[in-house]
């Protein structure tokens, strides 16, 4: 029985390391369409190739432009379904199925075509062959999807021409340094806002103000059965969202509305409270809010950040410009979370990073060897499944577009994301070592450390996925930086001790 187990497992850890090739040798290429009445400027479109069938060059200058002929209304897997006149210098497109690519692309060339694009209403997959047919063919392969088919006829009318070509993918993308800014920014001013907030709170605990506006959220302190608890509804959820990806997203998709609503009235509201005008009252009533009698400008307010949630859900598939409103929110919902949530000692921000260190790496790194498709749950989860029906997209990420021109920008990941636990884990380490600062009067070394440490985790995490060329589980590289370097601090000012337990805390307080 244990041997049997012991093959079964080496055959599916096989079965993966095929599949991984198999995704190596497929790339994402460009088909640059123009018109030859000379009518609007030329388009790009997604196209999935194999470079073993026939490289593609990576200069649209030096790419043939050739003439494109529909022949969708032929799959192209027998001589009679060639033309009369053959293909001669043409890249003809023709419809997937009934036969292999390989019967398709040796027909296409024995015709006397440049190129062969099979058009696809399914997901694109890699046209592949065998070793003994990539020897035989000179001309390159590539799928097109139906809706890319039917743009380009109605941009551009039936007379047509293409050239095919797979410019290089650059390492990293210029949008990668906005999400650095963004991310290191909401973890600095989040955590010295929690921290700050928190101590102030200590030092006025004993003047009483009942004023609507002075009466802010309670922080909420994190026990080890609290961080067990999320933990498991944070594996339930992302396992419940890998299988009814199409009927949860809406769910979060609401509840993003709603939670970035509050946060951004959160992080608004001591500005306005400060604002010369709109101080008068409501009236006294007995609603169950409005009984409080608060000031016409913070209802504003209110109004002012649910109207921008719901702009956001209403035109959230907008890509031009939606992802502003997004990561607006999401930082904002990320900055109220940091004020409200806290660790009160350096064990339990141990504690929370180091499990959810392990969930992010088991989600991205060993599920693909549990699922049959191969993928990482966590991966395809955050950037939608492929064959999802809705094509939404989970918001609880910041995303900014790529700003290259690559194929990787036009086919694959057109944004660049960095998930909200991915600021703020760490952001409540950050959080817990300003109100140390404070309190033991450290003149914030321990803030700036864990935040630099941040950074520096970070930009690990973006050096491993320009080396890997794949989704990385950002907690692998932040959370060794965060704590080691924040542990290594306490323990060279010889505070470990009231570092782990938060003791300085209770010192302080009693000295006030």
């Amino acid at each position: 029985m244990a041997a049997a187990a012991a093959a079964a497992a080496l055959a599916r850890l096989a079965a993966a390391f095929l599949l991984l090739a198999a995704q190596v040798a497929c790339e994402y290429g460009m088909v640059h369409v123009v018109s030859e009445s000379g009518g609007p400027r030329g388009k790009d479109y997604c196209i999935l190739y194999n470079p073993q069938w026939a490289h593609l060059p990576h200069d649209l200058s030096k790419a043939s432009l050739l003439q494109l002929r529909d022949w969708t209304a032929s799959v192209l897997c027998s001589p009679p379904d060639l033309p009369a006149k053959g293909f001669s210098n043409q890249i003809p497109l023709v419809a997937r199925g009934n036969c292999t690519f390989y019967e398709k692309v040796r027909l296409a060339q024995g015709g006397g075509a440049r190129g062969l694009l099979i058009v696809s209403r399914e997901t694109l997959v890699p046209p592949g062959g065998n070793k003994t047919q990539y020897e035989e063919i000179g001309i390159p392969v590539a799928l097109l999807s139906y809706k890319d088919m039917l743009d380009i006829f109605q941009s551009f009318g039936r007379s047509v021409r293409a050239a095919l070509y797979a410019p290089n993918e650059p390492m990293l993308d210029y949008n990668m340094v906005i999400i650095f800014v963004m991310a290191v920014g909401t973890v600095a001013l989040g955590g010295y806002w929690a921290g700050s907030r928190d101590v102030r709170k200590r030092y006025m605990k004993h003047k009483r103000d009942d004023g609507p506006e002075k009466q802010e959220d309670e922080a909420v302190d994190v026990t080890p059965v609290m961080i067990c608890v999320f933990v498991v509804m944070c594996c339930s959820m992302l396992v419940l969202l890998y299988y009814f990806y199409d009927q949860l997203v809406y769910v979060i998709i609401g509840i993003f509305c709603l939670s970035s609503s509050t946060g951004l009235y959160s992080c608004l509201s001591p500005l306005v409270q400060r604002l010369p005008f709109g101080r008068c009252r409501v009236p006294d009533n007995s609603l169950p809010y409005f009984h409080k009698r608060p000031r016409v400008s913070m209802l504003l307010l209110a109004l002012l950040c649910l109207a921008v949630s719901v702009v956001w859900g209403v035109f959230r598939n907008e890509d031009q410009w939606a992802w502003i409103l997004q990561d607006a929110l999401g930082v904002a919902f990320c900055l109220y979370m940091l004020k409200t949530i806290r660790l009160p000692t350096f064990k339990a921000c141990t504690l929370l990073l180091l499990v959810l260190f392990v969930y992010d790496v088991f989600f991205v790194f060993i599920t693909p060897f549990l699922t049959k498709s191969g993928n990482s749950i966590m991966v395809e989860v955050a950037t939608g499944p492929s064959d999802s029906a809705t094509h939404e997209k989970l918001p609880m990420v910041l995303k900014v577009p790529r700003l290259n021109a690559s194929p990787l920008a036009l086919c694959d990941r057109p944004f660049s994301l960095l998930g909200f636990g991915d600021i703020l884990v760490p952001g409540l380490l950050v959080a817990y070592c300003h109100r140390f600062d404070i309190q033991v009067q450290s003149s914030r070394v321990y803030f700036v450390a864990c935040t630099v440490a941040y950074g520096i985790g970070l930009l690990v995490t973006f050096m491993a996925l320009a080396l890997m060329q794949r989704g990385q589980p950002a907690l692998l590289y932040l959370v060794p930086c965060t704590l080691m370097i924040s542990c290594a601090l306490a323990l060279w000012r010889r505070e470990l001790g009231m570092f782990w337990t938060g003791s300085g805390f209770a010192v302080n307080t009693r000295l006030l």
